[in-house]
């Protein structure tokens, strides 16, 4: 990594605490709320991070590390708070500001990220300090879990999904909401993405500065569209790439999810039986049913991963679907495979299943402190990923609804994929047991009078399929600009050179790219073959 040394010029504050609740306090409540007298934040955007080296293992010696304090419930802020950490890379020469990045998830956590793929960003230090953060529930800012036994539970809900079991089904349902509520504390019911907007401009001011610059992966896109809504006046240059849905519900966002991930796992054997080493043979017809024989497998008999824990058929699921977003690790995928069929050894694929927090933690905050690397809960990805969409979302079919759909339910996500179908499904019907979500996304974002934000669509994307970008952009109005990507992979920023430079062009100069204009599909790198290197 390059040294990070500059002389940034002085922070840009507010005059005034009472001009400063004036211009926040309004921005961005449900209108019921708008007439109520509104809580005082001024404390908390008048802070400053204090920053230092980043603790933990790999973690590179130019990167800083920090945190904000933020409300715990913005509507009672005297009720506890919580930590977000922070971490950035300084600009090497004089600084518009910082550029925030989000890598999607939900549930992803930035500073890892930034930590070990940093040097994609490196071209933005020329004009930002670039920086991430561990949003509300991830990481390290106060990390959700479900605790152990919440693999065989959902294994175990995949099992029952049908009608003829219904109050076996709900009552495993009921189990594991009351679970993962015991096991998170007390940021659980304030985690999604509305709180997790107002986190974001909370430091923006404590980074001093006067309008929100940022660029937002996947699940990040919709918290760049929730920020723009609440926040229109603060908005400075936002790009979001690979744009998510915000009317879909959670069962249209499955089926859609299913559907795209089938898509890049048929790519990949495509690409894998080419390889003699490959672990499910070089007959392609053949491969797809080997990957669903050794998923079956291991949801009767879960393997040992050998941290304490075990390694279930729908865990290796949501691994391989987290290694199917980009192209570059498949090698590491098929190498991980390889160690799981021939030796026995999960702790490859482990990797891909815990989104890179490391290994399971037994003690954590729950005082809103933050936690250090290696007390962050194993699961957290995955459990932070259901309590955000369950908390954005305002369905909860009913015990009978669901009773009446199960069937039909089960056929349109096994249709969508025969791997993918069922992991996506459990996903969905965990969110029933936990309070119904907020309408705010839906009702509320759309028709942003902001500064013009760059919205990127992927053709081939696997998650967020190129028709959300369009549907997202019409629903939030003039001020988006598309740019069409007809490249394959999950986003374009690191995978396009086209869409890397035109994003760049905005950010650092403020170019943007004609709403419609296109960026080639990049040409495959000469030698690419699998076995490639870590």
């Amino acid at each position: 990594m390059l040294a990070m040394l500059s002389t940034r010029p002085a922070v840009r504050r507010c005059a005034g605490a009472s001009a400063l609740a004036l211009a926040l306090l309004g921005a961005g409540l449900p209108a019921a709320a708008a007439d109520r007298p509104q809580p005082d934040l001024s404390r908390f955007y008048r802070q400053q991070p204090v920053w230092s080296a980043c603790q933990g293992p790999d973690m590179p010696k130019d990167l800083q590390c920090g945190k904000v304090t933020v409300p715990l419930d913005y509507a009672r802020p005297g009720e506890g708070t919580i930590d977000v950490a922070l971490a950035r890379y300084r600009a090497t020469g004089p600084s518009r500001g910082s550029v925030l990045l989000n890598f999607g998830g939900p549930g992803g956590a930035g500073i890892p990220e930034l930590a070990s793929d940093g040097r994609q960003f490196m071209d933005l230090t020329n004009g930002y300090d670039v920086v991430t953060f561990d949003p509300r529930g991830v990481g390290r800012s106060s990390p959700v879990s479900c605790g152990e036994g919440t693999d065989d539970a959902s294994a175990a809900m995949g099992e029952n999904t049908d009608a003829a079991h219904p109050q076996a089904l709900f009552a495993q349902l009921h189990r594991a909401a009351d679970q993962c509520a015991r096991n998170s504390g007390p940021v659980l019911p304030h985690i999604g993405t509305v709180n997790a907007s107002r986190d974001l401009d909370v430091i923006r001011q404590a980074l001093g500065d006067d309008k929100l610059n940022y660029l937002g992966f996947s699940y990040g896109t919709r918290l760049g569209a929730v920020y723009a809504a609440q926040f229109p006046g603060k908005v400075g240059r936002v790009v979001l790439d690979g744009v998510d849905t915000l009317t879909e519900s959670l069962a249209e966002q499955g089926v859609a999810g299913a559907e795209g991930q089938q898509t890049a796992l048929d790519d990949f054997l495509d690409w894998c039986t080419t390889d003699i080493g490959c672990p499910f043979g070089q007959d392609r017809r053949a491969a797809g049913d080997e990957v669903l024989r050794l998923v079956r497998s291991l949801d009767e008999n879960p393997v040992p991963t050998g941290l304490g824990g075990s390694l279930s058929g729908q865990d290796l699921v949501g691994a391989i679907g987290q290694a199917l977003y980009s192209k570059e690790l498949w090698p590491s995928l098929e190498r991980a495979l390889v160690s799981l069929t021939e030796d026995g050894d999960a702790r490859r694929v482990l990797a891909f299943s815990t989104g890179g927090m490391g290994l399971p933690g037994d003690r954590r905050r729950t005082d809103g402190g933050l936690v250090d690397t290696e007390d962050v809960p194993a699961d957290n990805l995955v459990a932070a990923l259901m309590a955000i969409n369950c908390a954005d979302d305002p369905d909860r079919p009913t015990a009978a609804r669901l009773t009446k759909d199960m069937d039909e339910l089960r056929s349109a996500y096994d249709q969508a994929s025969p791997v993918f179908g069922r992991y996506r499904l459990t996903q969905l019907l965990m969110c029933y047991g936990r309070p119904k979500g907020t309408d705010f996304i839906r009702d509320r974002v759309k028709d942003v009078h902001s500064a013009k934000m760059l919205l990127v669509g992927t053709r081939g994307d696997p998650a967020t399929p190129y028709r959300w970008t369009v549907e997202t952009a019409r629903r939030l109005g003039p001020s988006a600009v598309v740019l069409d990507n007809k490249g394959d992979g999950h986003t374009g920023y690191s995978s396009s050179t086209c869409v890397h430079r035109e994003v760049n062009d905005f950010l650092l100069y403020g170019t943007l790219p004609a709403s419609g204009s296109s960026c080639p599909a990049d040409a495959a790198p000469e030698g690419a073959a699998p076995g490639g290197t870590d």
